[in-house]
């Protein structure tokens, strides 16, 4: 990215990612019984494991959107969890009931487009406004 505004914009896009993930991560740790809970109910396998991961996966990686930390591999593993997430949170294939299923369906492509800004990212990189940003050597050519 050459142009001052394309940092801002990633800025922008990497705040409000980061805003769904820190909120969740946040409250999966004040909730982390229910949460708990919740993952045996979806029948997630490995709880013990799936639980702290998800966890940290959230707040960590809200926390290094927002500062804009290891963009590229970050943004890789955020979109993999959206996924998986989606697949294990949002089974709409499994819902009987019209209304439950209508919200499922749309929560799992709401996760599928956030998978798919992550890949943005990391296409992007994290612009100049971040600690990569910050790190990455300039040349003498705008960049």
């Amino acid at each position: 990215m050459t142009r001052p505004v394309d940092s801002g914009v990633i800025l922008i896009a990497r705040l409000a990612l980061a805003v769904l993930f820190l909120w969740g991560g946040v409250m999966k740790l004040l909730g982390y019984a229910g949460f708990v809970g919740y993952l045996h109910s979806k029948g997630v396998p490995f709880v013990q494991i799936a639980a702290p991961l998800a966890t940290a996966v959230e707040a960590l990686g809200g926390l290094f959107l927002v500062l804009g930390f290891k963009i590229r591999p970050l943004a890789l593993i955020m979109a993999v969890y959206t996924v998986a997430t989606a697949v294990l949170g949002h089974d709409f294939w499994n819902m009987t009931d019209a209304v439950v299923q209508h919200d499922m369906v749309i929560h799992f492509w709401k996760n599928i487009g956030i998978a798919g800004g992550f890949l943005l990212l990391f296409v992007t990189g994290a612009g100049r406004i971040s600690i990569d940003g910050a790190r990455a050597p300039r040349s003498g050519l705008g960049r």
